[in-house]
Formats: C-alpha cells, sequence, structure tokens
C-alpha cells in the first residue's frame, strides 16, 4: 500500500507504520457516465418518441436471459469473434468471419431474419438490447445504397437519416454508459458493449475509404466518422477528473488541505488503476489499451493540480509535500507498486513536474530547512543556557549528571536530513554537508555561551552539576555523531569546540584541588629532602580525598581528569625540585637524592593509576630524572637532559 503518510512526522493521529489502509471494494467503483444528449433531430420522422432516454438502463434481466439463450454454447475466442453475439443462427456459406484480418473487404451484415422496423430497433435499445447495434447498421447501410441508386428522393432519404441519427444516439448513449460505468456492469454487458463500439470503429474506417474512393460526391452528408472511442477516452478523462476531484473525507487529522488533498488524490489514483488492471484489462480488447486510457488520464489531471498549486508562493511545508509527492510517493508507492509497476512502467508518464521546477522546489527546500535547522539549534541553546542562570539542576542518569541539549542537537539535524532524504537520495547527500557545517557553527556557539557560563556562574549552588552535565555532553555529541555518519574520524571543524569545552570544564573543576595543593609543594622548597617524603604522602591524601566530587562524570571523562591531575603531580614536583638549590658534595648524597625521588614517583604513580590515569608517558619523568642526578660525567650529563627534553618537551 501506499507509504503516502510517511511525511507527516509527529503529526496528531499519525500511522506509525508507514502505509494506508484498503477501502472497500464498494468505494472502487468507477463514475456512472456522464449524460450524452442526443443530436439527431426527428422532427421529419414517422415516431415522435425515438429520443435516448434520460438514463440508459440495462435491459431487464428477463431479456438478458432471452439473449444468453440465444447465444452458442461455445463462446468464440478473440475480440473479432465477441461480434458473435449479434449474429443469430448459422453463417452463410462465403460470409466473411469475423475474425478476418483487419484491411480485408467487409461484406453486408448477415441476419437471420427480415429487418426491424426503425420503431423495433428503438424499443430494442430503450430495454438496454445491445444486439440491436447490428440490424442497425443494415439499416444504415441499405439507407447508404438507396442515397447512391439515387432512387429516392431527398426528402425521403433525410426523413429516413434522421430515423437512424436518432437509433445510433440511442444506441451510444447505451453504450458509453456501459463503457463509463464498467466495474457496475456484468462482464458479458460490458464484452457486448466492447463489441458495438470495436465494430463501431471499424465501420468509420469502412465509411472514411468509401467516401475517399467517390469523391465527396452523394445524396445525404455522411454522420461518420461517428468517433465513439474518442468519446470513451474524453468520458475516461472527465472520470478522472470527477474521482480525484472529489472532496477527500474528514478524518486526518493534523494534515493541512493541500496534504489531504494529495493524500486522496494518491490513494483514489492507486487503487482505481489497481480496479483497472485486475478487473478491466481481461475484458477490454487489448487495441484499446484500457490501462493506458485510464493511467494517462489520471496523470494528466494529478501532474495539472500539482503544477496549479507550485504557480503560489508556497510555505515550508507544503514545498516539502510537493516534492514528496512528485520524486518519491508518485513514482514508488503508484508507478513502481507491486500490482502496478508492470503495466504502467510501460507507459512512461513520466514526472509530475517538469525538471527545472524540480530544481527550483529543492532549492527552495533546502533554503527553507537550513534556516528551520539553524533556528531549532538556537532556541534548544537558549533553553539550555536559562537553565544555567536560573540555577537549575541537571538531570541525574546512571548517576551521572546529564543533559537533553546533546539529544535535541542531533534530533534536530537527523530530521533534516531524513525529511531530504524522504524526497531523493541525492538530495539527502546535499543537506548533510549544508548540516554538517551548520552543526560545527553550533558546536562553537555552544563552546562560546559555556565559557560564558564559567566566569559568571560561579556563585551559583548548581555550578559544579552543570559543568559536569556539560562536560558528559560531549560524548554525547561525539557518540550521536560517530553512530549518524557511521566514522569513527571526525573532522577538526567539529571535535575542536568539544574538546576546549571540555578542557575549560576540567580546568574549572580542578581549579579549587589544585589551589589546595600549592602549598603543600611549596614545602618541597622549605624543607631536608628526607622529609618530602611526608609532604607529598598529605598531597597524595588530599587529592584522594577530593576525587568524589568528580563522581557524576562518565567513566571516559574521569580517566581523562585523572590524567590531567597525574600530570600536575609530576610537573609540579619537578617544577619543586628544579627550583631548589642544591649542593652535592658526593656521590652517596647523590644517590639518596636519586632514592627519593624514584620513592616518590612510585607513590606518585601508584596512586594516579590505580585512580584511572591513562597516562602511561609519565611513568618514566621521574625516574629517568633520577638517573640523570645518579651521573657524575658532565658531559654524559648534558647528553641524558638533551634526551630527556626531547622526551618531554615542556621540560626547563
Amino acid at each position: 500500500m501506499l507509504k503516502m503518510m510517511t511525511f507527516f512526522q509527529g503529526l496528531p493521529g499519525q500511522q506509525t507504520v508507514p502505509g494506508v489502509p484498503d477501502l472497500p471494494r464498494s468505494s472502487q467503483k468507477l463514475p456512472p457516465a456522464s449524460e450524452v444528449e442526443s443530436e439527431a433531430s426527428m422532427s421529419e420522422a414517422s415516431s415522435e418518441d425515438l429520443v435516448p432516454p434520460q438514463e440508459a438502463k440495462g435491459a431487464p434481466d428477463r431479456d438478458e436471459e432471452e439473449a444468453t439463450k440465444k447465444k452458442k454454447k461455445k463462446r468464440p475466442k478473440g475480440l473479432a469473434n465477441v461480434f458473435s453475439v449479434f449474429t443469430k443462427g448459422r453463417k452463410k456459406k462465403g460470409q466473411p468471419s469475423s475474425a478476418e484480418p483487419e484491411g480485408q473487404p467487409e461484406s453486408q451484415p448477415e441476419l437471420s431474419g427480415p429487418l426491424p422496423t426503425a420503431e423495433e430497433l428503438k424499443a430494442d435499445l430503450e430495454r438496454g438490447r445491445l444486439e440491436a447495434a447490428r440490424p442497425l447498421l443494415v439499416l444504415e447501410r441499405e439507407l447508404q445504397a438507396a442515397a447512391a441508386a439515387g432512387g429516392e428522393s431527398a426528402e425521403e432519404l433525410v426523413r429516413r437519416q434522421s430515423k437512424v441519427e436518432a437509433l445510433y444516439a440511442l444506441l451510444r448513449h447505451q453504450v458509453l454508459g456501459l463503457l463509463l460505468r464498467p466495474l457496475d456492469v456484468a462482464p458479458e454487458r460490458l464484452r457486448q458493449a466492447l463489441a458495438v463500439l470495436t465494430e463501431q470503429e471499424r465501420e468509420d474506417r469502412r465509411a472514411a475509404t468509401a467516401a475517399e474512393a467517390a469523391g465527396g460526391s452523394g445524396a445525404l452528408v455522411s454522420a461518420r466518422p461517428r468517433r465513439w472511442l474518442q468519446l470513451w477516452r474524453r468520458g475516461v478523462e472527465e472520470a478522472a477528473e470527477e474521482r480525484l476531484g472529489r472532496r477527500p473525507a474528514a478524518g486526518a487529522e493534523g494534515l493541512s488541505e493541500a496534504e489531504r488533498t494529495f493524500l486522496h488524490m494518491g490513494r483514489t489514483m492507486k487503487e482505481d488503476l489497481e480496479a483497472v488492471v485486475e478487473r478491466l484489462k481481461p475484458l477490454f480488447p487489448a487495441e484499446l489499451d484500457v490501462v493506458a486510457a485510464y493511467a494517462e488520464s489520471y496523470h494528466r489531471h494529478f501532474a495539472a493540480q500539482l503544477a496549479a498549486m507550485a504557480q503560489f508562493e508556497l510555505c515550508e511545508r507544503d514545498t516539502y509535500m510537493l516534492l514528496v509527492w512528485v520524486q518519491n510517493l508518485y513514482p514508488n508507492d503508484i508507478i513502481n507498486s507491486p500490482k502496478l509497476a508492470g503495466e504502467l512502467q510501460r507507459l512512461n508518464l513520466g514526472s509530475l513536474l517538469p525538471p527545472r521546477q524540480i530544481r527550483l522546489l529543492e532549492a527552495t527546500f533546502l533554503s527553507n530547512e537550513m534556516t528551520s535547522v539553524k533556528e531549532l539549534m538556537a532556541r534548544a541553546l537558549e533553553l539550555e543556557c536559562q537553565r544555567w542562570a536560573r540555577d537549575v539542576a541537571p538531570q541525574r542518569l546512571d548517576s551521572h549528571c546529564h543533559s537533553e541539549l546533546a539529544i535535541d542537537i542531533i534530533q534536530i539535524v537527523s530530521q533534516g536530513q531524513a525529511k531530504a532524504e524522504s524526497i531523493t537520495l541525492d538530495l539527502g547527500t546535499q543537506i548533510k554537508q549544508m548540516l554538517l557545517l551548520e552543526l560545527a557553527t553550533f558546536l562553537r556557539s555552544y563552546q562560546r555561551a559555556f565559557d560564558e557560563f564559567l566566569e559568571r556562574g560561579k556563585q551559583l549552588r548548581n555550578y559544579r552539576a552543570n559543568v559536569i552535565a556539560n562536560i558528559n555532553n560531549c560524548l554525547s555529541f561525539r557518540t550521536a555523531m560517530q553512530q549518524k555518519w557511521q566514522t569513527q574520524d571526525l573532522p577538526g571543524h567539529l571535535l575542536g569546540p568539544l574538546s576546549e569545552l571540555k578542557s575549560h570544564g576540567f580546568d574549572t573543576l580542578l581549579q579549587s584541588l589544585f589551589g589546595d595543593l600549592k602549598p603543600l609543594f611549596k614545602r618541597f622548597t622549605q624543607t631536608r629532602w628526607a622529609a618530602p617524603a611526608q609532604t607529598l604522602e598529605e598531597i597524595i591524601s588530599t587529592v584522594g580525598e577530593r576525587l568524589p566530587e568528580f563522581s557524576e562524570l562518565h567513566d571516559c571523562f574521569r580517566e581523562e581528569l585523572m590524567e590531567v591531575v597525574h600530570l600536575h603531580l609530576v610537573k609540579e614536583y619537578i617544577v619543586r625540585l628544579s627550583k631548589r638549590s642544591l649542593v652535592l658534595k658526593s656521590a652517596e648524597q647523590q644517590q639518596q637524592l636519586a632514592g627519593h625521588i624514584l620513592a616518590n614517583a612510585e607513590l606518585i604513580q601508584s596512586f594516579c593509576t590505580q585512580n584511572g590515569s591513562p597516562a602511561t608517558w609519565l611513568h618514566h619523568a621521574l625516574p629517568k630524572l633520577a638517573e640523570i642526578i645518579r651521573l657524575q660525567d658532565p658531559s654524559a650529563i648534558k647528553i641524558e637532559v638533551a634526551t630527556y627534553a626531547t622526551w618531554y618537551p615542556d621540560f626547563r
């Protein structure tokens, strides 16, 4: 079934599963025929009643039964043999078969009994007896023969012709009335009407050939070609316009009037064409191509409706709706639907709109969508900043401080790309690059807003909790982007703002701790180097007491923060060691100092590693320094110091 409501995401009453429900079979009936008015005048006819009734009704059941009994038990196959319903009795020897190839000479239609009068034919036609078509054709040819012979007066010929034309108007009304409500008609009646239509088309061609041979001379003005096939096709066109132009039924809540209209047209077109393929195609002769007649009529009206709407200045929603129909729903859910694809693809119906107009609509859609994405992102950030300013505590999710900002932003981006991809995959590719650039712009704005909060919100009660929540946001953004674009290597313009935000957040969280450690590190320059072991233990104890403050960070960020702490301890230790004036008078003193450094290095490394620091690159910083202190040769000391500076460039 059609996925005609997939693009109305988030609307009330929206079906979550693509598709539309089947309509009851009764709703698939094609419309009744338009009234066909008689064009012939019977002013000169002997009967004053030879005019078609207002509505052509089918023959009574009794008449149909009588006609059925008179038919042969075994029905001839093929279009030409359908005409056998008009022939009563056996064919005479030499009578041409109705299955003869077109173009062979046709003989006079044969009748098994005397030719009925005009009044008798009128009565038969009013009862819906299409068998009267064959005698009427004989009557027409007799009139043509009489006119050619010249034995009757012009007035008599005109009087006879007016009767024939009135009967044909009645027959046309009956035949087209059946053909234009084909799903309401019994298959046998429909075959009869089709046989009459096809025979009339053949007679049009025969009359045209005869008129060309005669050079246009004659006592009567020929009423042919009658062009009943054109009238049928015109009726199909009107039926398509009437069916698609009906007011859509109420009940589709949340849809605009335009959306309801096109949903109705798409559903109606698909279900009507499925009925044509399943129920009419087996009955109609191939040369009439009933599927093409209906499909082309429905397509033209559908395209005309879209073209008319596209002439106006459309709102964002209607622009998207038009593109979804033109580029997705119509070609995929109607033209290429399982029941219709085999029939409609050969017709090459084409697009509902010309390519240039589609490109203009796509450009408008991209512009509208990016404007909408930008506004939604800005609004989401504004709401987040307002929560910070109001000192609203962040949510807790799995014992971690949590913010919905990342979820909101990624959802905005995903919906923008999904909307474009629901039109075409190529349009989805185009908007992807635009969305990435807009996301990078947003992340820079987010990082600047966070920096302002770090400066202005220090006195707020939930300050640290909100800082932690925003650091955790970095993981949400990074994970969502990796999943969305299926890559682990995100571009720098996306990761850069997140890295800065995280770094500034770490600095804020650790500022108090590092302030408490500063006076403790100063003791290294104020005491003997035997005493600093006790000082370092006090430093480690202080850090350990403060670590629970960071428990609401995600594990990965807690490890990164511990790496920052690890680096700070090693760097401060080296700074204090370098600032102290030491005079080592003997190798023994050098060995003692190196031993103290190694012990302190082990303590720092053990503590930081146990608390999650992944900074293995710091493990050799202090032991390598101890090795340099042990050296006696000045040249060797210079080489090792140079090597050390290579490993740790910030060492001075």
